[in-house]
């Protein structure tokens, strides 16, 4: 298991979390009673959608012993090492408009997406 939380320990890019997204994440762990401690968020890629990738999100009690752990605004993420090489670089925000209110993730690897934004391919 891996931990990323000093600032400057490894230039290569990392997963981010805006204060907005870790806030609404805290208080959903926090509904869920569960220890933000030791619990944080899994952030993953699966395979599905018409573009053929599509981000998966929940929460674990504990990070699995592979995982990257990623600590931003209190909130915990932890990232798989075959998920890793598709989000590395992304930074995960909470957007509120007109089609509803959800996390987004904003990932510099995506060369393409589907239509409704579900899925993308890198």
């Amino acid at each position: 298991m891996s931990t990323d939380t000093a600032p400057d320990a490894d230039p290569t890019p990392k997963i981010e979390v805006t204060e907005t997204a870790a806030e609404k994440a805290l208080a959903l762990l926090d509904s869920e009673d569960l220890d933000a401690d030791e619990a944080g968020l899994r952030l993953f890629v699966q395979q599905g959608g018409c573009a053929g990738l599509s981000y998966g999100m929940r929460f674990d009690e504990a990070p699995e012993e592979d995982d990257t752990i990623y600590e931003h605004h209190e909130l915990r993420v932890f990232v798989d090492p075959a998920s890793l090489n598709y989000i590395e670089g992304s930074v995960v925000d909470f957007e509120e408009g007109l089609q509803g209110a959800g996390f987004h993730v904003e990932n510099p690897n995506v060369v393409s997406e589907c239509g409704c934004g579900e899925s993308f391919r890198t």
